[in-house]
């Protein structure tokens, strides 16, 4: 490719050749206006001069075409693999590729974004914006989006730079798409567990559908159905849900599916709500005092988040020593108060060393024990007043407590060990100390045990001789723990190397107050990486499948596999995101993966509104693939159409790079001589006549 131009070389500054052809020009018009004899042939040897000062020269170019680059965008996001969109994204894809590649000096860059899309959208132009930063503006030929038209990360038309060549949309999808979808307004992050919490939020349905219709709404927690109600299409409602555990809480809202809709993803929406408890109200009635009373107290009282009431009982109604009224206790023990009127309103009820002297009436221990089984929860800690005849089992408790005493208790000291329920049990299984490297405990000795017989319950700890030491029992809908020793003290003064007292306590209470993190039959599920990792807790050592079913309605079953201290673990791979529940036949979870409301899946319908903007301001098209099929690719010169009804431009910039330069001067010396010297002797004829 050769091209050539006129160049000139002038031998003198630039103002001083304007000023010499400015006095040359001005002398030739005086002389033609005075119509003096020989001005034309005085003309030839003064611009023979002037051509001669301007050094005009003949400039040939070697020039190498450049290629102009194409960019094609291909969207893989999620709402790409709706309906027919995936085989017309592949199919124009291949269309275009074969069109383009017979198309010579263009460069073509395939771009496949967005497969990962999910909390945040779809975004195309930021990875577009890294693939053109080495092409320069005046190479780009233009670029193709092949999309549903749902992006993301539109940027604003000032601000996009890639003006200059055309951007086309290829949409994927139908022009007369419906869809349903629930979109939540608004929701609460955390909620007081017991409480009630509102959602907010709109079900609509999109797409020229009445909005007129009633839509049956189901709301689950945690997987299971809690209420079931009909809203009107297009409006926005509050629902009251109540928040039951502590931890998180996974509320789904699902409108009911319309015919023919594009896509039942969006069809609900997941609610996490973090479940925290109120300040825990605990009731802790100690007897005779003794060493380790202070053992709960300390405990209770460590923790802001609890309101402890404490009463201890220091002269039963059987006692009749002649001390003054005026020396007693101010108050009367409040028995009704605290037994009857507020019960209810204890979230623990812990009895140390009480004996049963009269001091509560019967009908009061009905409550306790009715209590319980509402779903109260209740600690005994235990000395030798269990064992004589004023033992709290004969009272009403009797029905809730799950050993019996016998009468007897072993004074020689022992080490606590963990029954074979124990080292399973999520209360004592991985306590501090609890196995050493011998396969027994470290920590330091007890020095009481009483004796009784089970009735019910689970054994975690073992005492003297293999005796029972900690029994945990559930009762209806409650919890009662009994712990068959008075000399737990020892281990927090660090006697015979003591042992971890106070977590040891903490969890028994927690326990007893259903703390999540502390069931001994459990089922949950974390997502680590693109992992789902399904973790399964039991006193049961026989594996046990667990059925897995994704967002999708397609169930996977894993085995988890024993891990030691009663877990089991298991991982699955997801990639798709959503509510995912999980079943074993006795035990139930959920897990919700990803962004609980991607934008990716919420807004569905094939639209170019978002990007017609910047189509518009370069000049771009908008196409059908479903309608219209591929268009055909012209290349249209700077500044002329760049699309039409069935056929997208992409602009010719007709750039080079230049590899050699060749220059001819056009006035040779010898020729300006001749001019010069014909052309004066000439005038000097003329005038001579």
């Amino acid at each position: 490719m050769t091209g050539l131009s006129l160049a000139f070389s002038p031998l003198v500054p630039s103002w001083i050749f304007v000023a010499i052809l400015g006095v040359a020009m001005i002398l030739l018009a005086y002389g033609v206006w005075r119509g003096a004899k020989g001005t034309a042939l005085r003309a030839i040897p003064i611009l023979a001069l002037i051509v001669a000062i301007a050094d005009p020269r003949l400039v040939s170019e070697e020039r190498a075409p450049l290629s102009d680059v194409a960019v094609v965008v291909v969207d893989d996001s999620s709402s790409q693999r709706l309906g027919t969109r995936p085989e017309r994204t592949e199919k124009t894809l291949r269309e275009l590729s074969a069109q383009l590649g017979t198309r010579p000096n263009l460069e073509v860059r395939t771009l496949r974004i967005g497969k990962d899309a999910q909390g945040d959208g779809t975004r195309l132009f930021g990875p577009l914006a890294v693939t053109m930063a080495d092409i320069p503006p005046s190479r780009l030929a233009g670029t193709i989006f092949i999309s549903d038209g749902l992006v993301h990360d539109v940027p604003a038309v000032d601000t996009f730079t890639a003006t200059q060549s055309p951007l086309h949309l290829i949409l994927t999808g139908d022009q007369d798409e419906t869809d349903r979808r629930i979109r939540i307004e608004r929701a609460p992050d955390f909620a007081v567990v017991g409480g009630q919490a509102m959602i907010r939020f709109t079900a609509e349905d999109a797409g020229g559908v009445d909005q007129a219709t009633k839509l049956p709404i189901t709301v689950r927690r945690n997987g299971k159905q809690i209420q079931r109600l009909d809203f009107t299409s297009g409006e926005t409602a509050d629902i009251a849900v109540s928040v039951d555990t502590p931890g998180a809480n996974i509320f789904e809202v699902e409108v009911e599916g319309a015919p023919g809709e594009l896509s039942r993803l969006n069809n609900r929406a997941l609610i996490s709500i973090n479940g925290i408890r109120d300040r825990l109200r605990v009731l802790l009635i100690s007897g005779e005092p003794h060493v380790g009373e202070r053992a709960w107290r300390n405990l209770l009282k460590s923790d802001p988040n609890v309101d402890l009431v404490h009463f201890t009982i220091l002269r039963p109604l059987t006692k009749d020593d002649g001390t003054p009224l005026s020396e007693l206790a101010l108050i009367a023990f409040p028995i009704r108060e605290l037994f009857e009127e507020q019960l209810y309103g204890f979230d623990l009820i812990v009895f140390d060393r009480y004996s049963r002297k009269g001091l509560v009436p019967y009908q009061f221990m009905t409550n306790v024990a009715k209590y319980v089984r509402d779903g109260g929860a209740m600690m005994l800690a235990v000395g030798p007043e269990y064992a004589d005849n004023y033992s709290l089992y004969d009272s009403p408790l009797q029905s809730i407590l799950p050993a019996a005493p016998t009468g007897k208790v072993d004074s020689e000291s022992y080490r606590p060990t963990l029954s074979d329920v124990g080292r399973r049990h999520p209360v004592t299984s991985d306590l501090s100390g609890a196995v050493g490297s011998d396969g027994q405990p470290t920590w330091g000795r007890w020095l009481r045990n009483v004796q009784v017989s089970t009735k019910s319950g689970q054994r975690v700890l073992n005492g003297f001789d293999g005796e029972p030491l900690l029994l945990l029992d559930h009762v209806e809908k409650g919890r009662v723990a009994l712990l068959l020793s008075d000399t737990m003290w020892l281990w927090g003064k660090g006697v015979d190397g003591g042992g971890p007292q106070t977590e040891f306590l903490r969890r028994v209470a927690h326990w007893l107050m259903k703390e999540p993190q502390l069931e001994e039959e459990a089922l949950s599920a974390e997502v680590r990486g693109d992992d789902l990792v399904v973790s399964r807790r039991s006193l049961d050592a026989t594996e046990r499948a667990v059925a897995v079913e994704g967002p999708d309605g397609t169930t996977t079953s894993i085995t988890p596999r024993e891990t030691g201290q009663g877990r089991a673990v298991a991982g699955m791979p997801v990639a798709e995101p959503g509510l995912y529940r999980l079943s074993d036949g006795k035990s139930t979870a959920v897990a919700a993966v990803g962004a609980t409301n991607p934008l990716e899946i919420f807004d569905v319908i094939t639209t170019s509104s978002r990007l017609d903007p910047i189509i518009e301001r370069t000049g771009g098209g908008v196409y059908w693939a479903g309608t219209g099929g591929t268009p055909a690719i012209r290349r249209t010169a700077p500044g002329r159409t760049s699309h039409g009804s069935t056929w997208l431009g992409l602009k010719a910039n007709e750039q080079y790079v230049v590899t050699g330069v060749r220059e001819t001067t056009l006035l040779p010396i010898l020729l300006v001589l001749l001019l010069s010297v014909g052309g004066a002797m000439a005038a000097w004829w003329r005038e001579g006549r």
